[in-house]
Protein backbone atom coordinates (compact mmCIF):
# COMPACT_ATOMS: atom_id res chain seq x y z
CA UNK A 1 0.00 0.00 0.00
CA UNK A 2 1.16 3.34 -1.00
CA UNK A 3 0.97 5.45 2.47
CA UNK A 4 1.90 8.58 1.25
CA UNK A 5 -1.16 9.18 -0.64
CA UNK A 6 -3.09 8.46 1.97
CA UNK A 7 -4.35 10.88 4.76
CA UNK A 8 -4.76 9.89 8.57
CA UNK A 9 -8.41 8.42 8.00
CA UNK A 10 -6.73 5.99 5.37
CA UNK A 11 -8.69 7.60 2.37
CA UNK A 12 -7.33 9.16 -1.01
CA UNK A 13 -5.63 11.94 -0.92
CA UNK A 14 -8.16 14.23 -2.04
CA UNK A 15 -10.44 12.72 0.69
CA UNK A 16 -12.14 15.43 2.04
CA UNK A 17 -10.69 16.09 6.21
CA UNK A 18 -14.16 17.42 6.55
CA UNK A 19 -16.98 14.86 7.16
CA UNK A 20 -20.74 15.55 5.93
CA UNK A 21 -23.44 14.25 7.66
CA UNK A 22 -26.03 12.27 6.87
CA UNK A 23 -28.67 15.24 5.82
CA UNK A 24 -25.49 16.89 3.66
CA UNK A 25 -25.19 13.99 1.92
CA UNK A 26 -28.93 14.29 0.59
CA UNK A 27 -27.22 16.45 -2.06
CA UNK A 28 -25.28 13.66 -3.71
CA UNK A 29 -28.73 11.59 -4.26
CA UNK A 30 -29.88 14.79 -5.42
CA UNK A 31 -27.49 15.39 -8.14
CA UNK A 32 -27.51 11.56 -8.39
CA UNK A 33 -30.61 11.71 -9.60
CA UNK A 34 -30.51 14.57 -11.90
CA UNK A 35 -27.42 12.99 -13.86
CA UNK A 36 -29.55 9.68 -14.03
CA UNK A 37 -32.78 12.01 -15.38
CA UNK A 38 -29.94 13.58 -18.07
CA UNK A 39 -28.51 9.89 -18.89
CA UNK A 40 -32.18 9.18 -19.71
CA UNK A 41 -32.96 11.81 -21.90
CA UNK A 42 -29.65 11.55 -23.48
CA UNK A 43 -30.40 7.77 -24.41
CA UNK A 44 -26.87 6.95 -23.48
CA UNK A 45 -28.16 4.23 -21.18
CA UNK A 46 -29.88 2.27 -23.92
CA UNK A 47 -29.09 -0.83 -25.70
CA UNK A 48 -29.23 0.06 -28.76
CA UNK A 49 -27.38 3.26 -28.50
CA UNK A 50 -24.53 1.32 -27.26
CA UNK A 51 -24.96 -1.59 -29.98
CA UNK A 52 -24.70 1.15 -32.26
CA UNK A 53 -21.66 2.76 -31.03
CA UNK A 54 -19.68 -0.78 -31.17
CA UNK A 55 -21.33 -1.56 -34.63
CA UNK A 56 -19.78 1.48 -36.09
CA UNK A 57 -23.19 2.97 -36.95
CA UNK A 58 -23.56 6.29 -35.16
CA UNK A 59 -21.89 8.82 -33.71
CA UNK A 60 -24.25 9.43 -30.86
CA UNK A 61 -22.10 7.67 -28.01
CA UNK A 62 -19.15 8.75 -29.29
CA UNK A 63 -19.74 12.50 -29.65
CA UNK A 64 -21.47 12.24 -25.89
CA UNK A 65 -17.77 10.78 -24.53
CA UNK A 66 -15.72 12.88 -26.69
CA UNK A 67 -17.59 16.08 -24.83
CA UNK A 68 -17.19 14.77 -21.57
CA UNK A 69 -13.41 14.56 -22.44
CA UNK A 70 -13.31 17.99 -23.42
CA UNK A 71 -15.14 18.37 -20.50
CA UNK A 72 -12.49 16.96 -18.38
CA UNK A 73 -9.97 18.15 -19.86
CA UNK A 74 -10.86 21.98 -19.59
CA UNK A 75 -11.72 21.21 -16.23
CA UNK A 76 -8.74 20.00 -15.41
CA UNK A 77 -6.53 22.98 -16.88
CA UNK A 78 -9.21 25.22 -15.55
CA UNK A 79 -7.94 23.90 -11.84
CA UNK A 80 -4.06 23.73 -12.35
CA UNK A 81 -4.19 27.50 -13.90
CA UNK A 82 -6.29 28.91 -11.30
CA UNK A 83 -5.79 26.93 -7.97
CA UNK A 84 -9.33 25.84 -7.85
CA UNK A 85 -10.26 24.65 -4.45
CA UNK A 86 -13.14 22.37 -3.17
CA UNK A 87 -16.30 23.82 -2.00
CA UNK A 88 -14.65 23.49 1.37
CA UNK A 89 -11.64 25.28 0.36
CA UNK A 90 -9.39 22.40 0.24
CA UNK A 91 -6.70 22.23 -2.43
CA UNK A 92 -7.34 19.66 -5.11
CA UNK A 93 -4.12 17.61 -6.14
CA UNK A 94 -4.03 15.90 -9.16
CA UNK A 95 -1.57 13.28 -9.15
CA UNK A 96 0.89 12.10 -11.99
CA UNK A 97 -0.14 8.61 -13.63
CA UNK A 98 1.59 6.10 -14.56
CA UNK A 99 1.30 3.80 -17.69
CA UNK A 100 1.25 -0.15 -17.29
CA UNK A 101 0.01 -2.79 -19.57
CA UNK A 102 -2.38 -3.94 -17.28
CA UNK A 103 -4.78 -0.61 -18.49
CA UNK A 104 -4.57 -2.03 -21.72
CA UNK A 105 -5.99 -5.49 -20.71
CA UNK A 106 -8.29 -4.00 -18.15
CA UNK A 107 -9.55 -1.35 -21.20
CA UNK A 108 -9.78 -4.23 -22.99
CA UNK A 109 -11.92 -6.17 -20.71
CA UNK A 110 -13.91 -3.16 -19.85
CA UNK A 111 -14.60 -2.21 -23.35
CA UNK A 112 -15.86 -6.27 -23.83
CA UNK A 113 -18.05 -6.55 -20.79
CA UNK A 114 -19.94 -2.73 -21.79
CA UNK A 115 -20.62 -4.41 -25.65
CA UNK A 116 -21.90 -7.66 -24.30
CA UNK A 117 -23.71 -6.22 -21.19
CA UNK A 118 -25.05 -2.77 -23.03
CA UNK A 119 -23.71 -1.23 -19.94
CA UNK A 120 -20.89 0.57 -18.09
CA UNK A 121 -20.68 1.29 -14.56
CA UNK A 122 -21.73 4.75 -14.58
CA UNK A 123 -25.57 4.07 -15.53
CA UNK A 124 -26.09 1.08 -14.36
CA UNK A 125 -28.40 2.14 -11.78
CA UNK A 126 -30.20 4.91 -14.22
CA UNK A 127 -30.92 1.28 -16.42
CA UNK A 128 -32.47 -0.58 -13.46
CA UNK A 129 -34.45 2.65 -12.63
CA UNK A 130 -35.84 2.53 -15.96
CA UNK A 131 -37.10 -0.82 -15.39
CA UNK A 132 -34.33 -2.43 -17.03
CA UNK A 133 -34.26 -4.97 -13.97
CA UNK A 134 -31.95 -7.35 -15.73
CA UNK A 135 -29.10 -5.00 -15.59
CA UNK A 136 -29.06 -6.13 -12.11
CA UNK A 137 -27.14 -9.22 -13.26
CA UNK A 138 -24.58 -6.65 -15.02
CA UNK A 139 -24.24 -4.86 -11.48
CA UNK A 140 -23.83 -7.63 -9.49
CA UNK A 141 -20.97 -8.68 -11.90
CA UNK A 142 -19.65 -5.42 -11.64
CA UNK A 143 -19.44 -5.88 -7.94
CA UNK A 144 -18.13 -9.39 -7.67
CA UNK A 145 -15.16 -8.20 -10.37
CA UNK A 146 -14.36 -5.19 -8.32
CA UNK A 147 -14.27 -7.83 -5.21
CA UNK A 148 -11.81 -10.36 -7.21
CA UNK A 149 -9.69 -7.48 -8.36
CA UNK A 150 -9.07 -6.18 -4.84
CA UNK A 151 -7.95 -9.64 -3.61
CA UNK A 152 -5.21 -10.29 -6.74
CA UNK A 153 -4.86 -6.69 -7.68
CA UNK A 154 -1.02 -6.88 -5.80
CA UNK A 155 -0.27 -10.47 -7.67
CA UNK A 156 -1.21 -8.95 -11.33
CA UNK A 157 1.82 -7.88 -13.73
CA UNK A 158 2.20 -4.01 -13.76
Amino acid sequence: MNLENKNIDGEGINASEKKETAFGNLKYLIVGIFFGIVFVKAEIISWFRIQEMFNLESFHMYGVIGSAVAVGVISVFLIKKFNIKTLQGEKIEIQPKTFSKGQIYGGLLFGFGWAITGACPGPLFAQIGTGATVIVVTLASAIAGTWVYGLIKDKLPH
